[in-house]
């Protein structure tokens, strides 16, 4: 089960199919970011593609000498029938990222009088596939309440469908009951398998995949710590946008790493860092300079700061030219390490995971007005702490609440900023979450808790496990609750499950990424695909917050010849 390689290969087949000479991939904004995720500009133009267009681009050229490959969502089926009447390139192949109608299909071979249509197919990558058990529909503010937002299920639909057209399962569905969202999403998606039960038809398994449905307001708490791990540090800290970091704001940035592509799929350095800690990353950095400077013996120079290795690549144009891929690293690591610094983020994380891990009441208050007291704190980590300690201590006897919420008042942290922290716990307080994010009730889990206690934390900045890992983990050893977490259909799943598709309504992050990963890694005959409306940080979390309990802004996007099927 890998998402990554589902889209690679339709991609490949596409290209491959309308055979030798030169072509244009003419695309919609969506299918722009699905392909650009998996494949690089330089690898498609490998394979005889020259030019990359979009189909709502006024300025087009008439090309007759260009194939075309058509990769489009089926909501641009009326973009495309303009195009056929007036077509630019000599011959079409048309490949739909989901299902499309047999009206729609019709409408298509009635505009193409010329005859220039030479296939139609659906090919399903309806989604953004940011690693191999990872993907996105980058959809951001899904719900109005405890509700969808209306015309974002029939794209949530699509686009889980066709993660599972792309992976060949036909799965049981499991929901979360506490949420009504994912009980429609749910029923939404068994009504597409059931319509369309001809494509759903796959060679049957010993064990039946299950498709798993969850809320993200049952685990708030996730979304808001500091990460410290490569892809979702600097996905909190810089902003990871299909793959792209945007530096152009960081001091000194030269011209050619103002935006960078991070990808694991063309970046062997970042594929084998991404789910180390930041330590671990600055020293294989440092390693791989080493290595060169070996080649270099004259030129021996100390490399000891983060700052040395930035002087190092500057003074090298050669080391420039041969590792690109260095030094858009050593740029980015720098970046994450001056934001630690000027941030204070250790003596943070470290009040986070207290707040988010430990059940010291009295000693969590003293440390969080501690650090609220210091000048350096950024208003947005203010927020952050005052919003886990709410989450936390809601309910608690001797909440100090309001009289953080006046010492926010009195650092001059904007009141747009201080409202979200009601807001945070309006969407994943007690009151809406289905199961037990923190306090461990029965004494079993409680005396898991003193030992865990006991010996000490590998690591203090990484004590936090996800509600996912308790859900997988009951999951896989059969012990999740039917009464809270049913089937679609009067079936049920007998045996340990193996192939489990994870998607969480509101959207998921890299910390939750990496507990799948570990998952993989450490179950043998387990494979978990994990998917999101969107990938978060803090503020995009925050901002699906303010959307769905009514304060925020607009909502936005982070579809006679005959039809083949794939």
């Amino acid at each position: 089960m890998n998402v990554t390689l589902a889209v690679k290969q339709y991609i490949s087949k596409m290209i491959e199919s309308s055979g030798p000479g030169m072509k244009v991939l003419l695309m919609d904004k969506e299918t722009t970011s699905i392909v650009s995720v998996v494949y690089t500009q330089s690898e498609i133009l490998q394979k005889e593609v020259y030019l990359f267009e979009r189909i709502d681009s006024k300025n087009r050229d008439n090309m007759k000498h260009l194939k075309a490959i058509c990769f489009l969502r089926p909501t641009k089926v009326k973009h495309l029938i303009q195009e056929l009447r007036r077509p630019k390139y000599s011959v079409y192949f048309i490949y739909f990222s989901n299902v499309i109608s047999k009206s729609e299909i019709k409408a298509l071979a009635e505009a193409d009088e010329q005859e220039v249509v030479a296939e139609v197919q659906e090919f399903y990558g309806d989604f953004i596939a940011v690693n191999p058990h990872l993907f996105s529909l980058n959809l951001q503010g899904v719900s109005r309440g405890r509700s969808w937002e209306p015309s974002v299920l029939p794209r949530v639909t699509q686009g889980l469908t066709s993660v599972l057209l792309a992976l060949k399962k036909c799965p049981m569905i499991r929901y979360q009951l506490s949420s009504d969202m994912s009980k429609r999403l749910a029923e939404s998606v068994k009504q597409i398998i059931t319509k369309e039960y001809e494509l759903f038809d796959f060679r049957k398994t010993e064990v039946p995949p299950l498709l798993l449905i969850l809320d993200r307001s049952d685990d708030a708490i996730t979304p808001l710590l500091n990460q410290w791990t490569y892809q979702a540090m600097v996905h909190e800290l810089l902003g990871l946008n299909n793959n792209r970091i945007d530096l152009s704001r960081v001091p000194g940035i030269s011209k050619d790493l103002r935006e960078v592509v991070l990808s694991a799929e063309n970046d062997e350095f970042y594929a084998n860092n991404l789910y180390l800690n930041f330590g671990e990353i600055g020293t294989n950095i440092k390693n791989l300079m080493e290595d060169f400077q070996k080649k270099k013996p004259k030129d021996k120079q100390k490399l000891e700061s983060i700052t040395d290795m930035k002087a190092f690549v500057d003074n090298y144009p050669q080391f420039k030219k041969m590792s690109g891929t260095v030094s858009k690293h050593v740029t980015v690591v720098g970046e994450l390490s001056r934001l630690v610094s000027e941030r204070q983020l250790m003596e943070v994380s470290e009040v986070e995971q207290e707040l988010a891990c430990q059940n010291d009441h009295s000693s969590a208050q003293q440390n969080l007005r501690r650090l609220l007291q210091n000048p350096r704190l950024s208003e947005i980590d203010a927020v952050r702490l005052v919003m886990l300690y709410a989450l936390r201590y809601e309910k608690h006897s001797s909440s100090i609440l309001p009289s953080l919420m006046e010492e926010l008042n009195r650092k001059g942290v904007l009141e747009r900023n201080r409202k979200m922290i009601q807001a945070v716990v309006e969407y994943g307080g007690k009151r809406i979450r289905g199961s037990e994010l923190v306090a461990p009730t029965d004494a079993v889990a409680i005396t898991k808790q003193f030992f865990k206690g006991l010996k000490g934390v590998e690591n203090v900045y990484t004590q936090h496990q996800p509600l996912l890992h308790d859900t997988l983990d009951q999951l896989i050893k059969g012990r999740l609750k039917d009464s809270q977490f049913p089937y679609v259909g009067p079936s049920s799943l007998r045996d340990r499950p193996q192939d489990i598709i994870v998607f969480i309504i509101g959207g998921a992050t890299y910390e939750e990424a990496l507990t799948v990963y570990n998952l993989n890694r450490t179950m043998p005959g387990v494979r978990i695909v994990l998917g999101g409306t969107i990938i978060h940080n803090t503020k995009s979390f925050l901002e699906e917050v303010m959307l769905s309990v009514g304060s925020g802004g607009d909502r936005t996007q982070g579809g006679g010849r005959q039809l083949s099927r794939r």
